[in-house]
């Protein structure tokens, strides 16, 4: 019990968070910062990390059609992250500034900023819409695809097929997460949860019915799962429109009678901090790419394990994330109040919840890695037992990795909440769309290792984001930038 009290009160002790020198006032009594911390987080977690496992449901359905199948809905991943990479980068603006003017108590202000980002990532969607539309096949080639053999014609086609269906949802699905992103600056992270969650489950049930053709619907296998993810993307659509048009209970509300006339301040503080976190998406998915890519070159069987064990990266990665969403409104609303000193304080608090989740979600993912990775094929396909082996290795990889990723998530989630995007986009840049490429590279063509090696190779950079993102947590240049 000593210990324990002793654990308990160096943990809420928060002037061991925020160095004296930059302290402002007094600090917010650890534990009621902890239940606020808590309060966001939750809710953001368990939207972020049950979309991941919708994904995954999404992967074993498809899953149970064999190893080239697995393969076709992976190679698309990558560019259409790309193609959503310009609206993930533009909503980093959104949640700052929203945030920010929660914070200087500015209602209309965000509001304004809302109505502005959605009249922008909808005119950009139509036109990325287009060229996905015109260039599915090409782009499919150059993640990767080919016709070298029968499986890799397999696996071209359905990729086309599947790349083809969710390029129409573009749109919706980027003034759905323009909304969402809003909402989560002003903090309302149960809504997103909620709107986010039924989303998904639509989705879910369509799976059933279209990918194995249940219940009277067609038998359309690869074409049903994109199907089946255009219509829960346009059913949560629909619902992140009416919270913000209902607007009864949130920050947020929007009205044909507004005027939807360019805000040019608005306008040019999205693009300002979006821009900057543009070059860190594309080029963080630049480098996604060239590494799926290069380990497509292990070939389709191993690149199913790979297409597994991305699955449950994605949803670590939104464990941090979502803890992260709570360090960004924070960060964001306490600087809008002038406390730069609570936004530090939460900043690490944020990353204290962080480590503790890793710790749990490590062990649970090491020590469940087999059974884990079964989920995802059919016993009786063709190599399951070498897509089984193979992906439970990269599973281990990932359990080590734990809190070096969700350390480095959480950080740069505080500095994007604080503006300070483009310092995230160098230091993304480097690790991402260099150091692991190269280090892939490497594993597959010149060592020749296996993928659970390629894997600890190729994100080793992981530690060198960490050790960036910190040492500009702790410098407090971020304090001074201006949104």
């Amino acid at each position: 019990m000593f210990f324990l009290k002793k654990f308990l009160d160096a943990f809420f002790n928060m002037e061991a968070l925020v160095p004296a020198k930059y302290r402002l006032g007094p600090l917010p009594d650890g534990r009621h910062a902890f239940r606020v911390v808590l309060n966001m987080a939750i809710p953001s977690i368990a939207e972020m990390v049950f979309m991941s496992l919708i994904g995954s449901i999404d992967t074993i359905m498809v899953g149970q059609l064999g190893a080239n199948a697995l393969a076709a809905v992976a190679l698309p991943a990558q560019p259409r992250m790309i193609m959503l990479s310009v609206f993930f980068a533009l909503n980093v603006g959104v949640t700052a500034i929203v945030a920010r003017r929660k914070g200087e108590q500015r209602r209309d202000a965000a509001n304004i900023t809302l109505r502005n980002a959605i009249m922008l990532v909808a005119f950009i969607a139509l036109i990325i819409m287009a060229l996905g539309l015109m260039l599915a096949e090409p782009l499919m080639r150059l993640a990767g695809g080919n016709t070298n053999t029968p499986d890799d014609a397999e696996v071209l086609n359905g990729a086309v097929t599947y790349f083809s269906i969710m390029a129409w949802s573009l749109p919706v699905s980027a003034i759905s997460m323009c909304i969402n992103a809003a909402l989560r600056g002003v903090g309302n992270t149960k809504i997103t949860m909620q709107v986010n969650m039924i989303s998904n489950i639509v989705n879910v049930v369509f799976n059933y019915l279209l990918i194995g053709g249940k219940l009277g619907f067609p038998r359309l296998e690869i074409a049903g799962a994109a199907i089946a993810s255009v219509i829960g993307i346009a059913a949560g659509a629909l619902l992140s429109l009416w919270v913000v048009v209902q607007g009864k209970d949130t920050y947020l509300h929007i009205s044909k009678k507004d005027s939807w006339r360019v805000d040019v301040p608005a306008m040019k503080g999205i693009l300002k901090i979006g821009g900057n976190a543009m070059v860190e998406q594309l080029s963080m998915r630049f480098g996604f790419f060239l590494y799926s890519r290069i380990l497509y070159g292990l070939g389709v069987v191993l690149f199913a394990a790979h297409n597994i064990a991305m699955q449950f990266l994605g949803i670590t990665f939104n464990f941090a994330n979502g803890t992260a969403v709570a360090a960004t409104s924070l960060t964001g609303q306490n600087l809008g109040a002038k406390r730069a000193d609570i936004s530090m304080m939460y900043s690490k608090l944020s990353l204290r919840l962080a480590l503790m989740i890793s710790a749990v979600v490590g062990i649970i993912i090491a020590v469940f890695r087999y059974p884990l990775s079964a989920l995802f094929i059919d016993a009786s396909a063709a190599n399951a037992d070498v897509v089984i082996n193979a992906a439970a290795g990269a599973l281990l990889v990932i359990a080590i990795i734990q809190p070096f990723q969700m350390s480095s998530v959480v950080i740069s989630g505080s500095l994007r909440g604080a503006g300070d995007n483009l310092y995230v986009a160098g230091v993304m840049a480097l690790c991402v769309s260099v150091i692991r490429p190269i280090m892939g590279y490497l594993a597959v063509y010149v060592f020749k290792l296996g993928l659970a090696m390629t894997w600890m190779l190729s994100l080793s950079e992981i530690i060198l984001r960490v050790v960036f993102f910190l040492r500009r947590l702790n410098s407090g240049k971020w304090m001074q930038i201006q949104v």
